[in-house]
């Protein structure tokens, strides 16, 4: 299945600005408030309907990816439709959707007339607040099954680089490069599940889109005992939709995907853990359940 460039998916985003802060002074200071009464900041709720869009050659837009759970979706919109209206309004380019949708609240409700199959249809769709990057790959992923690995090349570590060999054991996913500065704030906290549940059915295993021999120096430099593998073909992180790293991506014992989250946040980390020993007490899946790969 396609996994879209999940940060492009944020459309529909034309914010209005916040307005300035004309803050008075605190109380008790004696300085005079300024004349006139003092201006409320606004804030701009931005709306979303969840779609990744691109201009269509045959007019309207093309609809190239509607995010799982959006209002998009609810309202039956699929992959490749084609969007020629929105509350009537004749939209040619994407920015003609982000335009119109910036101009509702969350909570409208939106006529969207597309083109499927040589069909114009109309249906309505009810915008919601724009989620933050971390939440839209939830939506697409959480309770789904995890996307196998391919084209994958072994760089360091023992473990196994296909994801239906690690069938039974809860697998701690991340995407991260040599390049970048926060994946390596979060390889010791990696290094450390590994060790502390390695024993009890913890996989950790790391995927770059660096070259193999590259990332096996830097693992060898950096102490990371962990498996990591080289994704040179950039397949299997597609798959994922990542476009942000570092990435991470909890799986259970039946390959489900349960958590996920974006950058280094220390904060995350302890809730993540929590989500890993969660998962490791479960029971692991039976020979049946596994074979039936039946979505949660």
């Amino acid at each position: 299945m396609r996994r879209p460039a999940i940060l492009t998916l944020l459309c529909a985003l034309a914010l209005v600005p916040a307005a300035a802060l004309a803050g008075a002074p605190p109380a008790g200071t004696g300085t005079q408030a300024p004349a006139g009464p003092t201006p409320l900041p606004t804030r701009t709720v931005p709306p979303w309907l969840g779609i990744e869009m691109a201009n269509a050659n045959e007019g309207g837009v093309r609809v190239v990816h509607v995010v799982r759970g959006a209002p998009a979706a609810l309202a039956g919109l699929r992959d490749g439709d084609r969007m020629v209206k929105l509350d009537g309004a004749p939209v040619a380019a994407p920015a003609d959707v982000s335009r119109l949708v910036s101009q509702k609240a969350p909570g409208a409700a939106v006529d969207v007339t597309f083109v499927r199959e040589g069909t114009e249809r109309t249906v309505k769709a009810t915008l919601a607040v724009r989620p933050t990057a971390d939440d839209v790959m939830r939506m697409e992923f959480v309770g789904t099954f995890a996307p196998a690995w391919s084209g994958l090349t072994a760089a360091s570590g023992s473990g196994p680089i296909a994801l239906s060999s690690l069938r039974g054991r809860v697998v701690v996913l991340e995407f991260w490069a040599i390049w970048c500065g926060p994946c390596r704030m979060t390889m010791p906290t990696l290094e450390g599940w590994h060790g502390k549940y390695g024993a009890q059915g913890l996989s950790v295993v790391g995927i770059t889109t660096d070259p193999a021999d590259k990332a096996a120096v830097f693992a060898e430099r950096n102490g990371i005992h962990y498996t990591t593998a080289s994704d040179a073909s950039g397949t299997t992180t597609q798959g994922y939709g990542v476009r942000n790293i570092p990435a991470l991506y909890v799986i259970d014992k039946r390959g489900v995907i349960r958590e996920v989250t974006l950058g280094y946040e220390p904060a995350q980390e302890a809730q993540v853990e929590r989500v890993i020993q969660q998962l490791l007490a479960e029971p692991a899946p039976t020979t049946a359940n596994a074979a039936s790969g039946t979505q949660p």
